[in-house]
């Protein structure tokens, strides 16, 4: 029995380029229903199951009706083929395929032409049978492209850009539907009329206007709506849609319908952050309040700063700021990745991750040192753009973030998700209480969704069995929480610097502390470490003993001294960023790091001269020639110090690390 695909069908080993409009799951399960009877190819049917010879025409149709029912939504109840259409009593014209109306089922909505026949011509017969059955859609394709048409009246035809999906209306497509570039044109539109508002004022307006007397939790709805709009983005820019579908059209009951969909679409792509049964809890009043507020702003190819802001206002509402964890600005995480330089090969961790700023941005740097070498084009956003197979490997195999917060976790799995297309290694896990790790993962909810992120992270272990004190990373970025103490004993019983000198047990450790001994078991010998610490644990003389800890562990690379503004309005405390990294002399356990034999070795000591921003925590915009600067991408670059903004602004401290690290031979420059 023959084995037949499309394009022996075709006769055309290149068929893919000529189907272009389908995806290669719509191509694989069209294939998969051809069959041989009587030594022919045939197809069944996807929309009456009924066999047909397997010409060329018909596998285009096939494509459609799978296109039809999976990519646009429509049930297999409102389609059919080869159905008559009548010219007074000829009844001989046939349509492909048509599409009946949703409210009434013998009426027809779209009729669809796939013959192979010029476009001109294509459109006239669509024409005629629009005419004669009513029809307000019509589609020519011959499966490498298509047209589509809106009969707004029996004599006027309008080329519109695409077909509606199944949740939506006529008028969403037919009336100027909104692409990338519209949601671009209206950031310029607002930056001409001097409207600064951002993403976190937007939302508070929201919250004073609608949210406050919804009865919702307000991280989860907006959470909800940013995750939605993020996909809804995405969607367009790789070409899945040809138009937004996060916008504030038709009626307020249509307009819901079709974001439940959407965020229900969101969720299957992304799975793990959201229930698979969840819902947009919000009235439909009030969900298109929301959408009217959020559908202008575009999100994707930011630099983080837009989503940041929102999400460290939500997120403090609730557990971040009660414990002394705020988001760290992008700034000061770029000026770390640089100094640590990860590689491709090299496996990185946030123990503290909040929302993701140190994986993101380790990410965004991997991939422009990969692009690099390559010879394409970089790029350090989070963007839309299709990720190469290595790009996407390094997300989803060297990539792992732990936060206590689950909140926060939900917000950094996102962002990883779509950097590793579907796939996230954040893990929602107490990182100083491991030795109730086994308790947690053996939920069966926690399993369901980072159980696979999970069995990558017990790869590096460096133990045997269920020891989950020791890692084999090569690099650990994080700021952990600074502020309050932990108490419990059996949490204090494992940790060295829980125990005084004199032998006797602790009866409170700062948070911070205990972080750096923890990260420190999580560094393989000559990984490396930049932590975020209070000024005064390198200056205090009670916290002597915390040096010394460090000092013996590790060589310290560099102590870089950050503005006093960097974390207001949240707080004022005054705070370095610690590098390390770990003594070795054994090449083949990891980067070479050997202990001088006297003791002594260099180390880089700067401190932050220009505020990023003003005593209220306000960001302050870089200038250049008197003018606020903005960088290749659009965004306001914030003035800072700490390393040259590429190539707008004067050197700063990342770069002078750079040529102390190459001086000195560190391994990872």
């Amino acid at each position: 029995m023959p084995a037949y695909t499309i394009a022996s069908i075709f006769n055309d080993e290149n068929i893919r380029e000529r189907l272009a409009l389908f995806s290669d799951d719509d191509v694989a399960v069209v294939e998969s229903a051809l069959f041989d009877k009587n030594g022919k190819p045939y197809v069944k049917c996807l929309a009456t199951d009924k066999d047909r010879a397997a010409k060329p025409e018909e596998i285009v149709r096939q494509l459609w009706l799978r296109r039809l029912m999976h990519h646009y939504g429509y049930p297999k109840s409102r389609i059919n083929i080869e159905l008559p259409i009548t010219f007074g009593r000829d009844t001989s014209k046939r349509a492909d395929i048509v599409v009946f109306d949703k409210d009434r089922p013998t009426v027809f909505y779209l009729i669809i032409e796939v013959k192979k026949t010029k476009l001109k011509d294509g459109r006239e017969q669509l024409k005629s049978y629009a005419h004669g059955t009513g029809a307000p859609l019509a589609l020519w394709s011959d499966g490498e492209t298509a047209v589509a048409w809106h009969r707004k009246n029996p004599n006027y035809f309008v080329e519109i850009p695409d077909i509606p999906a199944a949740n939506q209306t006529i008028e969403e497509i037919a009336d100027q539907p909104w692409t990338i570039a519209t949601l671009e044109g209206f950031a310029t539109e607002r930056e001409r009329e001097g409207d600064s508002r951002s993403l976190k004022q937007i939302i508070l307006d929201i919250e004073d206007e609608v949210l406050a007397n919804a009865g919702v939790d307000v991280f989860e709805e907006v959470f909800k709506l940013i995750f939605t709009k993020l996909y809804d983005e995405l969607q367009v820019e790789t070409k899945r849609y040809k138009h937004l579908r996060f916008r504030n059209t038709n009626t307020a009951a249509e307009l819901s319908e079709r974001i439940q969909s959407l965020f229900a679409d969101a969720c299957e792509k992304w799975e793990g952050v959201f229930l698979k049964d969840d819902r947009i809890k919000l009235v439909p009043d009030h969900l298109q309040v929301c959408i009217g507020s959020l559908e202008k702003y575009k999100l994707f190819n930011s630099n983080l700063d837009i989503i940041d802001d929102a999400f460290e206002y939500l997120i403090n509402k609730s557990s971040k700021g009660e414990k002394g964890q705020y988001f760290t600005p992008r700034w000061v995480i770029d000026m770390c990745v640089k100094m640590l330089n990860p590689k491709l090969h090299e496996a990185l961790i946030d123990t503290a991750c909040g929302s993701a700023g140190f994986t993101m941005h380790s990410i965004f740097h991997v991939w422009r040192e990969l692009a690099r070498v390559e010879g394409r084009k970089d790029s350090h956003l989070l963007t839309a753009a299709e990720r190469t197979p290595k790009e996407k490997d390094y997300v989803q195999d060297k990539v792992f973030a732990i936060d206590f917060d689950e909140k926060s976790v939900r917000v950094a799995r996102c962002l990883n998700l779509i950097a590793g297309d579907g796939e996230s290694n954040v893990l929602h896990l107490n990182t100083l209480d491991w030795k109730r790790w086994d308790e947690t993962v053996k939920v069966p909810d926690w399993q369901s969704t980072y159980f696979a992120g999970w069995r990558k992270l017990k790869k590096l272990m460096a133990g045997k069995g269920n020891d989950y004190r020791q890692f084999k990373f090569d690099v650990l970025m994080a700021n952990p929480p600074f502020a309050g103490d932990i108490k419990q004993p059996d949490m204090l019983a494992p940790y060295e610097l829980a125990t005084k000198e004199n032998g006797k047990a602790e009866k409170a450790v700062g948070r911070d502390l205990l972080f750096i001994e923890r990260n420190l078991d999580f560094l393989k010998p000559g990984g490396r470490m930049a932590v975020v610490l209070p000024q005064g644990r390198f200056n205090n003389s009670s916290d002597k003993r915390i040096r010394e800890f460090i000092a013996e562990r590790c060589r310290i690379l560099a102590v870089v001294g950050l503005d006093g503004n960097t974390f207001k309005p949240h707080t004022g405390t005054k705070t370095s960023v610690l590098l390390v990294q770990k003594w070795n002399d054994d090449p083949l356990e990891g980067p070479p790091c050997p202990r001088p034999a006297n003791g002594d070795y260099n180390i880089f000591f700067a401190t932050q001269r220009v505020p990023a921003k003003d005593t209220s925590g306000e960001k302050l915009v870089a200038k250049k020639d008197g003018k606020p600067l903005k960088d290749r991408y659009g965004h306001w670059v914030v003035q800072h110090d700490l390393f040259n903004h590429e190539g707008e602004t004067n050197d700063g401290i990342a770069e002078a690390f750079i040529e102390f690290a190459k001086k000195e031979q560190l391994s990872f420059f």
